[in-house]
């Protein structure tokens, strides 16, 4: 009976330690880990201590709003480079007009410049996200459609996706939707064969339907390009720094891992034949996350896919808005200030 008293007393005693030791014998009661040193500051970046990161807030899943901040795809990866250089960060929304974000200071980075529309007034990095018009299919048999092949797709009505479709398989091949989120419920009601829409875009509205749609991605209508990051021409510094730990990200598997979190997948389109190379209309991209008619497919966020009521850390469910599911990432509200990976990056 002595013995296990002493038994319980030493353990009890431990556990006592243990406490201290994860509040950091502060008696605060929680624990901090410690901050990474910074491997930037000013003048390379405008604010001591905080990396300001620029997104546009109109182009889900790479950013949109959820619960009162901005989230997505972009922000989770941009909260990983913050992390990895010491920094906290802060979320910008810069809208659709990068270019003069950098060159009023106003933000050190700016993610999800699509290369193919890329300013030369600013540096770009090498692409960390596929992006292209893309064929889906209910699986990966379905076959690559051709001109005589009676193949049938649904594209949100006045997209750059409809617009393709329309110019490769020609008019009657088209059932032009509302929404994407409309797109993708023909497909898996078999009503077409075929949905045409922006990679990410798509994927993310296929896996924000109830339950999630599993498709396959047979064939693009235009040549890939890709989401890059922008930095000051002038600021070498901080392309080098930043584009390392980009590169780094890409290659270790974080970027990979902030992709599934997304979009049920991990994204590559290089191997994907390609139908036509058909070039963009005037007008510019689609998708849009909210179900608004657009002339644009993917980089300006007009085709829709969930309307981001999922919480934090959960694929927002799909209502035929693609706002950007809810999924945890870090940044705060509006110009975000909370220090990277502490309000659920997604980087895993």
């Amino acid at each position: 009976m002595i013995r296990r008293r002493f038994v319980m007393a030493a353990l009890g005693a431990a556990l006592a330690c243990m406490t201290l030791m994860l509040a950091g014998c502060s008696g605060s009661g929680s624990y901090q880990p410690e901050l990474k040193s910074a491997e930037v500051a000013p003048p390379v970046i405008g604010e001591e201590g905080t990396l300001r990161v620029g997104v546009n807030t109109e182009n889900p899943p790479l950013a949109g709003m959820g619960s009162g901040k901005i989230i997505g795809i972009d922000v989770d990866i941009a909260s990983a480079i913050a992390d990895q250089l010491g920094l906290k960060i802060s979320i910008v929304d810069v809208g659709s007009d990068p270019a003069a974000a950098i060159a009023d200071g106003k933000v050190d980075v700016v993610m999800g410049i699509d290369a193919a529309n890329a300013d030369s007034s600013y540096w770009v990095s090498p692409s960390y996200l596929p992006t292209g018009i893309a064929v889906f299919a209910l699986n990966a048999d379905a076959g690559i459609p051709t001109a005589d092949s009676d193949a049938t797709f649904a594209a949100q009505v006045s997209s750059k996706s409809a617009w393709a479709v329309s110019n490769e398989f020609g008019e009657s091949a088209l059932t032009p939707t509302d929404t994407l989120k409309d797109a993708f419920v023909a497909l898996r009601d078999g009503t077409v064969k075929y949905v045409a829409a922006d990679a990410i875009i798509g994927l993310y509205a296929a896996h924000g339907l109830d339950g999630g749609l599993d498709v396959s991605i047979v064939s693009m209508l235009m040549k890939p390009s890709g989401y890059c990051m922008a930095v000051a021409t002038d600021n070498a510094d901080l392309q080098k720094a930043a584009g390392d730990v980009l590169a780094s990200l890409a290659g270790n598997g974080t970027i990979d891992v902030i992709e599934r979190k997304w979009l049920g997948t991990s994204v590559a389109l290089d191997s994907l034949p390609v139908i036509g190379d058909s070039s963009s209309p005037e007008g510019g991209d689609d998708g849009d996350s909210s179900g608004d008619s657009s002339d644009g497919d993917g980089a300006t966020a007009n085709e829709d896919a969930s309307d981001g009521t999922g919480d934090e850390g959960d694929t927002g469910s799909g209502d035929g808005t693609e706002d950007t599911g809810d999924d945890g990432t870090s940044g705060a509200d509006g110009e975000g200030d909370g220090t990277s990976g502490d309000e659920g990056d997604g980087t895993e």
